[in-house]
Protein backbone atom coordinates (compact mmCIF):
# COMPACT_ATOMS: atom_id res chain seq x y z
CA UNK A 1 0.00 0.00 0.00
CA UNK A 2 0.99 3.64 -0.40
CA UNK A 3 3.30 5.17 2.23
CA UNK A 4 1.33 6.31 5.27
CA UNK A 5 -1.30 3.60 4.79
CA UNK A 6 -1.58 0.14 6.29
CA UNK A 7 -4.19 -2.59 6.58
CA UNK A 8 -3.99 -5.17 9.38
CA UNK A 9 -6.47 -8.02 9.90
CA UNK A 10 -6.84 -8.92 13.58
CA UNK A 11 -9.75 -11.41 13.66
CA UNK A 12 -11.68 -13.69 11.30
CA UNK A 13 -14.93 -15.62 11.39
CA UNK A 14 -15.55 -17.40 8.10
CA UNK A 15 -15.07 -14.78 5.40
CA UNK A 16 -15.85 -11.97 7.85
CA UNK A 17 -12.90 -10.12 9.32
CA UNK A 18 -11.98 -7.31 11.70
CA UNK A 19 -9.12 -5.07 10.64
CA UNK A 20 -7.51 -1.68 11.10
CA UNK A 21 -7.18 0.62 8.10
CA UNK A 22 -4.49 3.18 8.82
CA UNK A 23 -4.52 6.44 6.85
CA UNK A 24 -2.54 9.66 7.39
CA UNK A 25 -5.61 11.16 9.09
CA UNK A 26 -7.04 8.31 11.20
CA UNK A 27 -6.98 4.62 12.02
CA UNK A 28 -10.37 3.08 11.20
CA UNK A 29 -11.65 -0.21 12.59
CA UNK A 30 -13.40 -2.30 9.97
CA UNK A 31 -16.01 -3.39 9.03
CA UNK A 32 -17.06 0.26 9.03
CA UNK A 33 -19.82 2.47 7.68
CA UNK A 34 -18.90 5.80 6.07
CA UNK A 35 -21.47 8.62 6.36
CA UNK A 36 -21.99 10.39 3.04
CA UNK A 37 -21.06 14.07 2.87
CA UNK A 38 -21.94 14.69 -0.77
CA UNK A 39 -21.03 18.38 -0.99
CA UNK A 40 -18.66 18.37 1.98
CA UNK A 41 -21.49 18.13 4.51
CA UNK A 42 -23.42 15.21 6.01
CA UNK A 43 -26.92 16.60 5.53
CA UNK A 44 -28.09 18.56 8.58
CA UNK A 45 -25.11 17.59 10.73
CA UNK A 46 -22.07 19.44 12.01
CA UNK A 47 -18.86 17.46 11.75
CA UNK A 48 -18.68 17.44 15.57
CA UNK A 49 -22.03 15.65 15.59
CA UNK A 50 -20.87 13.18 12.94
CA UNK A 51 -17.85 12.40 15.11
CA UNK A 52 -20.22 11.67 18.02
CA UNK A 53 -21.60 8.72 16.05
CA UNK A 54 -18.22 6.98 16.08
CA UNK A 55 -17.51 7.50 12.38
CA UNK A 56 -13.83 7.47 11.47
CA UNK A 57 -14.18 8.24 7.77
CA UNK A 58 -16.60 10.31 5.66
CA UNK A 59 -17.24 10.19 1.92
CA UNK A 60 -17.46 13.28 -0.33
CA UNK A 61 -18.66 13.48 -3.93
CA UNK A 62 -16.20 14.42 -6.66
CA UNK A 63 -18.82 15.38 -9.26
CA UNK A 64 -20.73 17.75 -7.00
CA UNK A 65 -17.62 19.43 -5.57
CA UNK A 66 -16.28 19.75 -9.13
CA UNK A 67 -19.34 21.87 -10.02
CA UNK A 68 -19.30 23.92 -6.83
CA UNK A 69 -17.39 25.37 -5.18
CA UNK A 70 -14.78 23.77 -7.57
CA UNK A 71 -11.75 21.77 -6.43
CA UNK A 72 -9.56 24.86 -6.85
CA UNK A 73 -11.60 26.71 -4.21
CA UNK A 74 -11.47 23.72 -1.86
CA UNK A 75 -7.70 23.54 -2.32
CA UNK A 76 -7.32 27.29 -1.67
CA UNK A 77 -9.26 26.87 1.59
CA UNK A 78 -6.96 24.14 2.88
CA UNK A 79 -8.28 20.96 1.24
CA UNK A 80 -11.29 18.85 2.21
CA UNK A 81 -10.28 18.21 5.81
CA UNK A 82 -9.84 21.89 6.65
CA UNK A 83 -12.67 23.03 4.36
CA UNK A 84 -15.21 20.72 6.02
CA UNK A 85 -13.67 20.78 9.51
CA UNK A 86 -13.48 16.97 9.52
CA UNK A 87 -10.29 15.87 11.30
CA UNK A 88 -10.46 12.17 10.50
CA UNK A 89 -10.18 10.21 7.25
CA UNK A 90 -11.96 11.18 4.03
CA UNK A 91 -12.71 9.29 0.82
CA UNK A 92 -13.78 10.81 -2.49
CA UNK A 93 -15.73 8.87 -5.09
CA UNK A 94 -14.65 9.36 -8.69
CA UNK A 95 -17.78 10.72 -10.36
CA UNK A 96 -18.44 7.28 -11.79
CA UNK A 97 -21.77 6.89 -9.98
CA UNK A 98 -23.05 10.00 -11.75
CA UNK A 99 -22.42 8.16 -15.02
CA UNK A 100 -25.30 5.95 -13.82
CA UNK A 101 -27.46 8.39 -11.86
CA UNK A 102 -27.31 11.26 -14.39
CA UNK A 103 -27.66 9.07 -17.48
CA UNK A 104 -30.13 11.50 -19.07
CA UNK A 105 -27.59 14.32 -18.81
CA UNK A 106 -24.48 12.63 -20.19
CA UNK A 107 -22.94 10.91 -23.18
CA UNK A 108 -20.19 8.36 -22.75
CA UNK A 109 -17.37 7.22 -25.03
CA UNK A 110 -14.12 5.32 -24.57
CA UNK A 111 -12.21 8.48 -23.60
CA UNK A 112 -14.61 9.72 -20.91
CA UNK A 113 -18.00 11.26 -20.20
CA UNK A 114 -19.58 14.56 -21.28
CA UNK A 115 -22.10 15.88 -18.74
CA UNK A 116 -24.67 18.63 -19.00
CA UNK A 117 -24.52 20.22 -15.54
CA UNK A 118 -27.68 19.57 -13.54
CA UNK A 119 -27.19 23.06 -12.05
CA UNK A 120 -27.01 25.34 -15.12
CA UNK A 121 -26.69 23.20 -18.24
CA UNK A 122 -22.99 23.89 -18.74
CA UNK A 123 -21.22 21.19 -20.78
CA UNK A 124 -18.48 19.45 -18.77
CA UNK A 125 -15.97 16.76 -19.67
CA UNK A 126 -14.93 14.15 -17.09
CA UNK A 127 -12.13 11.74 -17.97
CA UNK A 128 -10.01 9.47 -15.77
CA UNK A 129 -7.28 12.10 -15.78
CA UNK A 130 -9.69 14.90 -14.85
CA UNK A 131 -11.21 12.82 -12.04
CA UNK A 132 -7.73 12.23 -10.63
CA UNK A 133 -6.87 15.94 -10.95
CA UNK A 134 -10.05 16.93 -9.09
CA UNK A 135 -9.55 14.38 -6.32
CA UNK A 136 -5.91 15.34 -5.92
CA UNK A 137 -6.91 18.98 -5.42
CA UNK A 138 -9.65 17.99 -2.96
CA UNK A 139 -7.02 16.15 -0.92
CA UNK A 140 -8.95 13.16 0.47
CA UNK A 141 -7.01 10.28 2.05
CA UNK A 142 -8.56 7.74 -0.35
CA UNK A 143 -9.39 8.39 -4.01
CA UNK A 144 -11.48 6.15 -6.26
CA UNK A 145 -10.62 5.27 -9.84
CA UNK A 146 -13.03 6.55 -12.50
CA UNK A 147 -15.36 3.80 -13.67
CA UNK A 148 -18.51 3.12 -15.68
CA UNK A 149 -21.41 1.93 -13.51
CA UNK A 150 -24.08 0.15 -15.59
CA UNK A 151 -27.67 -0.11 -14.28
CA UNK A 152 -28.84 -3.23 -12.47
CA UNK A 153 -31.01 -4.35 -15.39
CA UNK A 154 -28.27 -3.93 -18.02
CA UNK A 155 -27.81 -6.83 -20.43
CA UNK A 156 -24.62 -8.87 -20.40
CA UNK A 157 -23.11 -7.12 -23.42
CA UNK A 158 -23.57 -3.71 -21.78
CA UNK A 159 -21.97 -4.96 -18.57
CA UNK A 160 -19.00 -6.35 -20.51
CA UNK A 161 -18.49 -3.01 -22.28
CA UNK A 162 -18.58 -1.23 -18.92
CA UNK A 163 -15.99 -3.65 -17.55
CA UNK A 164 -13.65 -3.06 -20.49
CA UNK A 165 -13.95 0.73 -20.13
CA UNK A 166 -13.46 0.53 -16.37
CA UNK A 167 -10.26 -1.51 -16.81
CA UNK A 168 -8.88 0.90 -19.40
CA UNK A 169 -9.80 3.91 -17.26
CA UNK A 170 -8.30 2.26 -14.15
CA UNK A 171 -4.91 2.05 -15.88
CA UNK A 172 -5.16 5.73 -16.86
CA UNK A 173 -5.99 6.65 -13.27
CA UNK A 174 -2.92 4.80 -12.02
CA UNK A 175 -0.80 6.65 -14.56
CA UNK A 176 -2.11 10.04 -13.37
CA UNK A 177 -0.30 12.05 -10.65
CA UNK A 178 -1.78 12.22 -7.16
CA UNK A 179 -0.75 13.41 -3.73
CA UNK A 180 1.91 11.51 -1.81
CA UNK A 181 -0.57 10.93 1.04
CA UNK A 182 -3.45 9.76 -1.16
CA UNK A 183 -4.33 6.09 -1.69
CA UNK A 184 -6.19 4.93 -4.80
CA UNK A 185 -8.79 2.15 -4.92
CA UNK A 186 -9.86 0.31 -8.07
CA UNK A 187 -13.52 -0.52 -8.80
CA UNK A 188 -14.70 -3.95 -9.94
CA UNK A 189 -17.77 -4.19 -12.18
CA UNK A 190 -19.63 -7.19 -13.61
CA UNK A 191 -23.26 -6.68 -12.64
CA UNK A 192 -24.91 -9.75 -11.13
CA UNK A 193 -22.89 -12.13 -13.32
CA UNK A 194 -20.57 -14.09 -11.04
CA UNK A 195 -18.31 -15.16 -13.89
CA UNK A 196 -17.88 -11.56 -15.06
CA UNK A 197 -17.19 -10.39 -11.52
CA UNK A 198 -14.46 -13.02 -11.18
CA UNK A 199 -13.03 -12.03 -14.55
CA UNK A 200 -12.91 -8.40 -13.53
CA UNK A 201 -11.42 -9.20 -10.12
CA UNK A 202 -8.60 -11.00 -11.93
CA UNK A 203 -8.04 -8.03 -14.26
CA UNK A 204 -8.27 -5.22 -11.70
CA UNK A 205 -6.48 -6.95 -8.85
CA UNK A 206 -3.43 -7.48 -11.03
CA UNK A 207 -3.03 -3.68 -10.94
CA UNK A 208 -1.22 -1.90 -8.07
CA UNK A 209 -4.22 -0.36 -6.31
CA UNK A 210 -4.21 0.23 -2.54
CA UNK A 211 -7.68 -1.27 -2.13
CA UNK A 212 -10.58 -2.56 -4.18
CA UNK A 213 -14.30 -1.84 -4.37
CA UNK A 214 -17.31 -3.65 -5.76
CA UNK A 215 -19.29 -1.11 -7.79
CA UNK A 216 -22.48 -1.49 -9.79
CA UNK A 217 -24.51 -3.12 -7.01
CA UNK A 218 -27.68 -1.78 -5.38
CA UNK A 219 -28.46 -0.04 -8.69
CA UNK A 220 -31.82 -1.67 -9.37
CA UNK A 221 -31.17 -5.40 -9.08
CA UNK A 222 -33.08 -7.44 -6.43
CA UNK A 223 -31.23 -7.50 -3.12
CA UNK A 224 -31.20 -11.31 -3.16
CA UNK A 225 -29.11 -11.24 -6.36
CA UNK A 226 -26.72 -8.71 -4.82
CA UNK A 227 -26.24 -10.91 -1.76
CA UNK A 228 -25.50 -13.92 -3.97
CA UNK A 229 -22.80 -11.94 -5.79
CA UNK A 230 -21.30 -10.89 -2.47
CA UNK A 231 -21.28 -14.43 -1.12
CA UNK A 232 -19.69 -15.71 -4.33
CA UNK A 233 -16.93 -13.18 -4.94
CA UNK A 234 -16.32 -10.64 -2.13
CA UNK A 235 -13.79 -12.88 -0.38
CA UNK A 236 -11.90 -13.40 -3.65
CA UNK A 237 -10.62 -9.82 -3.66
CA UNK A 238 -7.07 -9.53 -2.26
CA UNK A 239 -6.76 -10.58 1.35
CA UNK A 240 -4.15 -7.95 2.22
CA UNK A 241 -6.06 -4.85 1.09
CA UNK A 242 -9.37 -3.17 2.05
CA UNK A 243 -12.56 -4.29 0.32
CA UNK A 244 -15.26 -1.67 -0.20
CA UNK A 245 -18.90 -2.18 -1.24
CA UNK A 246 -20.08 1.09 -2.79
CA UNK A 247 -23.45 2.72 -2.15
CA UNK A 248 -24.96 -0.07 -0.04
CA UNK A 249 -26.43 0.55 3.35
CA UNK A 250 -29.48 -1.18 4.81
CA UNK A 251 -28.66 -2.97 8.09
CA UNK A 252 -29.39 -6.23 6.27
CA UNK A 253 -26.93 -5.37 3.50
CA UNK A 254 -24.20 -4.16 5.86
CA UNK A 255 -24.37 -7.43 7.77
CA UNK A 256 -24.53 -9.60 4.65
CA UNK A 257 -21.61 -7.75 3.09
CA UNK A 258 -19.50 -8.01 6.22
CA UNK A 259 -20.14 -11.76 6.51
CA UNK A 260 -19.05 -12.08 2.86
CA UNK A 261 -15.74 -10.33 3.59
CA UNK A 262 -16.42 -6.62 2.92
CA UNK A 263 -14.64 -4.02 5.08
CA UNK A 264 -16.14 -0.64 4.07
CA UNK A 265 -19.61 0.64 3.19
CA UNK A 266 -21.32 3.94 2.37
CA UNK A 267 -24.91 4.95 1.70
CA UNK A 268 -27.27 7.93 1.96
CA UNK A 269 -29.94 5.70 3.53
CA UNK A 270 -29.55 6.72 7.20
CA UNK A 271 -29.71 10.43 6.40
CA UNK A 272 -32.41 10.16 3.72
CA UNK A 273 -34.62 7.94 5.88
CA UNK A 274 -34.26 10.38 8.77
CA UNK A 275 -35.54 13.25 6.65
CA UNK A 276 -38.54 11.07 5.76
CA UNK A 277 -39.35 10.40 9.42
CA UNK A 278 -37.77 6.95 9.71
CA UNK A 279 -35.53 5.87 12.55
CA UNK A 280 -33.38 2.73 12.39
CA UNK A 281 -33.42 0.66 15.57
CA UNK A 282 -32.67 -2.78 16.96
CA UNK A 283 -36.40 -3.47 16.50
CA UNK A 284 -36.43 -2.49 12.83
CA UNK A 285 -37.53 0.80 11.33
CA UNK A 286 -39.67 3.20 13.36
CA UNK A 287 -42.13 5.37 11.44
CA UNK A 288 -42.24 8.51 13.57
CA UNK A 289 -45.22 9.79 11.52
CA UNK A 290 -47.59 7.14 12.84
CA UNK A 291 -50.46 8.33 15.02
CA UNK A 292 -49.46 5.89 17.76
CA UNK A 293 -46.51 8.19 18.51
CA UNK A 294 -48.61 11.31 19.10
CA UNK A 295 -48.57 11.04 22.92
CA UNK A 296 -45.65 8.63 23.26
CA UNK A 297 -43.19 9.78 25.92
CA UNK A 298 -40.55 7.15 25.27
CA UNK A 299 -37.49 7.49 23.04
CA UNK A 300 -37.16 6.23 19.50
CA UNK A 301 -35.25 3.19 20.77
CA UNK A 302 -35.14 2.30 24.48
CA UNK A 303 -31.97 0.23 23.88
CA UNK A 304 -30.05 3.08 22.30
CA UNK A 305 -27.47 4.94 24.39
CA UNK A 306 -26.99 7.67 21.80
CA UNK A 307 -27.64 11.40 22.12
CA UNK A 308 -31.12 11.27 20.59
CA UNK A 309 -32.49 8.61 22.92
CA UNK A 310 -30.78 9.58 26.19
CA UNK A 311 -31.45 13.34 26.22
CA UNK A 312 -35.23 13.40 26.33
CA UNK A 313 -36.33 13.54 22.70
CA UNK A 314 -39.67 11.70 22.90
CA UNK A 315 -41.41 10.05 20.00
CA UNK A 316 -44.33 12.39 20.58
CA UNK A 317 -42.13 15.48 20.27
CA UNK A 318 -40.35 14.17 17.18
CA UNK A 319 -43.68 13.36 15.53
CA UNK A 320 -44.85 16.91 16.30
CA UNK A 321 -41.67 18.32 14.74
CA UNK A 322 -42.12 16.20 11.62
CA UNK A 323 -45.78 17.21 11.25
CA UNK A 324 -44.77 20.86 11.69
CA UNK A 325 -42.01 20.42 9.08
CA UNK A 326 -39.37 21.55 11.55
CA UNK A 327 -35.78 20.92 10.48
CA UNK A 328 -34.92 19.71 14.00
CA UNK A 329 -36.74 16.39 13.47
CA UNK A 330 -34.53 15.48 10.52
CA UNK A 331 -31.40 16.54 12.40
CA UNK A 332 -32.21 14.50 15.50
CA UNK A 333 -33.20 11.40 13.53
CA UNK A 334 -30.11 11.70 11.32
CA UNK A 335 -27.91 11.81 14.40
CA UNK A 336 -29.78 8.80 15.78
CA UNK A 337 -29.51 6.76 12.54
CA UNK A 338 -25.80 7.41 12.11
CA UNK A 339 -25.20 6.55 15.77
CA UNK A 340 -27.19 3.34 15.31
CA UNK A 341 -25.09 2.38 12.30
CA UNK A 342 -21.93 3.04 14.30
CA UNK A 343 -23.16 0.74 17.09
CA UNK A 344 -24.35 -1.90 14.61
CA UNK A 345 -20.87 -2.13 13.10
CA UNK A 346 -19.22 -2.10 16.52
CA UNK A 347 -21.35 -5.05 17.72
CA UNK A 348 -20.73 -6.86 14.45
CA UNK A 349 -16.97 -6.48 14.90
CA UNK A 350 -17.29 -7.90 18.39
CA UNK A 351 -19.33 -10.87 17.11
CA UNK A 352 -16.61 -11.58 14.53
CA UNK A 353 -13.96 -11.48 17.25
CA UNK A 354 -16.01 -13.92 19.34
CA UNK A 355 -16.54 -16.26 16.38
CA UNK A 356 -20.34 -16.11 16.41
CA UNK A 357 -21.01 -13.55 13.67
CA UNK A 358 -23.49 -15.70 11.75
CA UNK A 359 -25.72 -16.54 14.72
CA UNK A 360 -25.54 -12.95 15.98
CA UNK A 361 -26.57 -11.70 12.52
CA UNK A 362 -29.49 -14.12 12.28
CA UNK A 363 -30.78 -13.06 15.69
CA UNK A 364 -30.47 -9.34 14.97
CA UNK A 365 -32.08 -9.52 11.54
CA UNK A 366 -34.95 -11.75 12.71
CA UNK A 367 -35.77 -9.20 15.40
CA UNK A 368 -35.62 -6.28 12.96
CA UNK A 369 -37.92 -8.01 10.47
CA UNK A 370 -40.43 -9.03 13.12
CA UNK A 371 -40.90 -5.53 14.52
CA UNK A 372 -40.39 -3.31 11.46
CA UNK A 373 -43.02 -0.57 11.16
CA UNK A 374 -42.39 0.71 7.66
CA UNK A 375 -42.84 -1.97 5.03
CA UNK A 376 -42.92 -5.65 4.21
CA UNK A 377 -40.40 -7.86 5.97
CA UNK A 378 -38.45 -8.52 2.75
CA UNK A 379 -37.82 -4.77 2.45
CA UNK A 380 -36.49 -4.36 5.99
Amino acid sequence: MRAGFDFRVSARDGHARVAELETPSAVIETPTFMPVGTVGSVKGMSMEEVAQTGAGIVLANTYHLWLRPTPEVVRSLGGLHTFTRWPKAMLTDSGGFQVFSLASLRTIDDDGVTFRSHLDGTMLRLTPEESMRIQTLLGADIMMAFDECPPGDADRATVERAMARTTAWAKRCLDSPRGEKQALFGIIQGGVHTDLRRQHIKELCALPFDGFALGGLSVGEPWQEMHKVLDDVAHEMPEDRPRYLMGVGTPRDLIAGSLAGIDMFDCVLPTRNARNGQALTWNGRVNIKQLRNREERGPVDPECDGPCCTTGYSRGYLRHLFQAQEILCGRVLTLHNLYFFGRLMKRLRQAIREGNARSWADSVLDRMRENDEVGPADDA
